[in-house]
């Protein structure tokens, strides 16, 4: 009787297989799988990849630890009364029909509201309503459908990395291998023809033959693994080529010694896999080293304010917020930390862990989770703990919100390399041929050396180590990009628009002169609560100035962007901002920025601001105007306009009274006309026209600006320096076109040679990392020389 396999897992079935819908399994667990998959309308899963499942494990009683309450406040990263947000690690991801299952999880329980999955880090991200499940439902669930998650309690929310040391087993197989074999070849090489070598060669080869086998079917598994894989999706991927040398290599090789032909090639094969591999780890550890100094040392300048014992406000950097620290948390600012609600109103928006923009009501005694925003008015905080950088980062790099702006976004590597492994393929069929015809003895070792030495590793190496390189020398020099592709995108850019309050005048050295009827003590207590709670650079600039007053917990607090603050305390309703906001249509003075100020509707005066410019600004705008378009885009009116001509160059558009929402349709249009604009400004007011823009950088002085919106903050400090990245951006290009060049010309070298069958696959072998490692070199090298130079 003929074995079958499972159709969930692909395991043996045995000789008595269960039989369900004329579908073989290898035990009930299988089968309940499939039967939950049918039932919810999920057998798309096998549609996607043969056999993708793994035999679920008895759970019955496994996980009852999970109803305590102190274990899943552990676990869970937020908890609220509608919604809990658990990340699991789940060994058993490999494919795409893992992926589609786990990110369908709400078709098997509906409680579940949403799963995204993290195929590197093998992660799925659940999130849950606590009211009609558990943590311990969603683990048992995943453990019965095969996605057993690994759950560590012992310093879980750390997240430490899972290290995966396959590839040093491969490594350590291929080394042991490779030095055998040589060795067993040995006699062959020196054409010893002596009695002993005689007796003992067939022995020798086929130890050879035994030695090879591992090599093949374990270490190198993973380049058929991924060729396969690529077949079955339609695309020639890198390691096609790759997997079909080793293959034409070893059947070769076994055919020879099965038929007394000769030797074979396993000395050629083993050092193949083992070179291959060699270049591999090089690469990893190359990587992981890069993004160890990306995700741990790159701290972004995000500032919060932390209230002394005697009540003094400084500002520090979130990552030196310590537990026990008391922070204050302005309107439209982000919660760094876990924390406990002293003083104030909180009104937290979540959207930034969860994904829904509904507000939470908080009071004094309540647990707030890092990743909210207050979006009503100031409030007082205690830390339960320090600030996980690594979760910040994580916030901002949702790939939810990179989408929209990468959609139709081609890399410069996806545009180069993408008929390459057509190309190779297609030399290597006609070399092959023309052996074939002409001496048919080195036809096979041409075919494998051509798809050796063409393989184009170096070329998807180029990019990631340069941009890699890159994010982490811009980090250190206070400029923090989110991911790659931004740099990409700002060496493409044509347009710079700046926001100007905030942006290109500094908060800090800004002062400011009172018009108008003097306001009572009573007012001017509410004046400074009210500025207190908001991160307008105006507000917070007028907040230093004003001389200090006690802290009171404002009744009302509501900041209309754009426009001005409404607050309320006892019976004092004040309104700060505009003249329109705040009932003064008369208002004809438009010579400098004024924010004005009325009291139960009666209009009492205005600040008079007089702008204080950023060192360096009028130098950083006559280098950008030989190169972009330059805008100023500010929400002011007019009356700094004189004053931006003699600063700034003659070319620079200088638009005032723009909202919000003119700003975004300000760049859509220019958009729509073919423009790459890149825009600076503040993360508050300028949230929306950062996220349309083709790159936005969000500058940071002393303000918890933190939003998804932006692709990069620069320090304020660092403004001056503005072009300097840019350029640098455009040099990073230049150094991967280099390294495309260098690659280009080291495979045409290496194909005339492989081509012309004086290559043998062995030197192929080594060549290949040795390219690939001089191009990781090359642009280590380079992005490094390009830091110095910002330096």
């Amino acid at each position: 009787m003929e074995n079958k396999t499972c159709f969930h897992c692909g395991d043996d079935c045995g000789n008595h297989p269960i039989t369900f819908q004329e579908k073989s399994f290898c035990c009930n667990g299988c089968k309940t799988v499939f039967e939950i998959f049918n039932e919810n309308n999920l057998t798309c899963y096998y549609d996607l990849q043969n056999s993708p499942g793994a035999v679920p494990k008895e759970i019955e009683g496994k996980y009852d630890f999970l109803s305590e309450e102190k274990i899943i406040e552990n676990l869970t990263e937020f908890r609220s009364d509608t919604i809990e947000i658990v990340t699991l690690y789940i060994p058993h991801i490999h494919c795409s029909s893992c992926i589609w299952i786990l990110e369908n999880l709400k078709q098997l329980n509906t409680s579940i509201t949403d799963s995204l999955v993290n195929f590197g880090k093998k992660t799925v991200r659940v999130s849950y309503s606590p009211k009609t499940t558990s943590l311990k439902q969603v683990v048992i669930l995943l453990s019965s459908i095969g996605y057993e998650p690994y759950i560590s309690l012992e310093d879980y929310q750390t997240e430490k990395k899972q290290v995966n040391r396959s590839l040093i087993y491969k490594l350590g197989i291929a080394g042991f291998g490779f030095g055998n074999i040589m060795f067993l070849s040995f006699p062959e090489y020196f054409e010893l023809n002596e009695y002993w070598l005689e007796q003992y060669k067939h022995l020798f080869r086929w130890l050879m033959f035994i030695m090879s086998i591992p090599l093949v079917f374990y270490s190198s598994q993973d380049y058929f693994i991924s060729a396969y894989k690529g077949l079955k999706a339609k695309i020639l991927n890198i390691d096609v080529p790759i997997a079909l040398g080793i293959s034409v290599l070893f059947i070769r090789s076994t055919v020879e010694i099965l038929f007394d032909l000769g030797s074979g090639f396993f000395d050629s094969l083993a050092g193949l896999i083992f070179f291959l591999l060699v270049g591999k780890f090089f690469q990893q550890k190359t990587y992981d080293f890069l993004s160890f100094e990306r995700d741990y040392k790159s701290y972004f300048p995000i500032a919060i304010t932390k209230i002394a014992p005697d009540g003094s406000e400084s500002s520090i950097q979130v990552y030196d917020i310590e537990k026990g620290d008391r922070i204050l948390i302005r309107n439209e600012e982000l919660i760094p930390v876990d924390a406990i609600l002293i003083n104030g109103k909180g009104k937290i928006d979540y959207s930034f862990v969860t994904g829904e923009s509904q507000t939470v009501s908080k009071i004094s005694g309540d647990k707030l989770f890092a990743g909210g925003k207050q979006t009503s008015g100031v409030i007082e905080l205690e830390a339960l703990k320090s600030v996980e950088q690594s979760y910040l980062t994580q916030l901002w790099s949702n790939d939810v919100f990179n989408k929209n702006k990468d959609d139709g976004f081609a890399t410069i590597t996806n545009k180069i390399s993408k008929h390459f492994t057509i190309a190779i393929l297609f030399i290597a069929l006609v070399a092959t041929m023309f052996w074939i015809i002409t001496d048919i003895s080195k036809a096979m070792n041409v075919f494998t050396a051509v798809l050796i030495i063409a393989c184009p590793c170096a070329i998807a190496l180029s990019a990631p180590f340069t941009f890699g390189n890159l994010l982490r020398i811009f980090g250190k020099l206070k400029f923090y990009i989110k991911n790659a592709s931004v740099i990409e995108k700002l060496a493409q850019i044509d347009t710079v628009i700046f926001d100007k309050t905030g942006t290109i005048t500094s908060n800090k050295s800004s002062n400011a002169i009172y018009d108008g009827e003097l306001l009572s003590d009573t007012e001017n207590l509410v004046l400074k609560n009210s500025l207190r709670g908001s991160n307008h650079p105006l507000s917070r600039s007028l907040y230093s100035i004003l001389k200090e007053h006690n802290i009171v917990t404002l009744d009302t607090f509501e900041e209309h962007i754009g426009k001005g603050i409404e607050a309320k305390h006892n019976d004092i309703n004040l309104k700060i901002g505009s003249a329109s906001f705040v009932g003064n249509p008369q208002e004809t003075n438009v010579l400098n920025t004024t924010v004005h100020i009325s009291s139960n509707n009666v209009y009492k005066g205005k600040y008079t601001f007089y702008n204080s410019y950023r060192k360096g600004v009028s130098k950083l705008f006559n280098k950008l105007k030989k190169q972009f378009d330059l805008v100023i885009l500010s929400g002011d009116n007019e009356g700094e306009r004189e004053n931006l001509k003699k600063l700034l160059p003659a070319k620079t558009k200088l638009i005032f009274n723009q909202k919000p929402e003119d700003k975004l349709e300000f760049i859509k249009y220019h958009q729509s006309e073919g423009a790459k604009v890149l825009m600076i400004g503040d993360g508050l007011n300028d949230a929306g026209a950062l996220a349309q823009s083709d790159v936005g950088i969000a500058i940071s002085e002393d303000v918890n600006v933190f939003s998804p919106a932006c692709d990069a903050i620069l320090d304020a400090s660092k403004f001056k320096e503005l072009y300097a990245y840019i350029k640098a951006s455009k040099s990073a290009i230049k150094v991967i076109k280099w390294s495309f060049v260098l690659s280009f010309i080291y495979n045409v070298v290496g194909l005339y040679f492989a081509v012309t069958g004086q290559l043998a696959p062995v030197v192929a072998a080594i060549l290949m990392p040795l390219s690939s490692i001089s191009i990781v070199v090359f642009t280590t090298i380079a992005t490094n020389l390009i830091g110095k130079k910002l330096k």
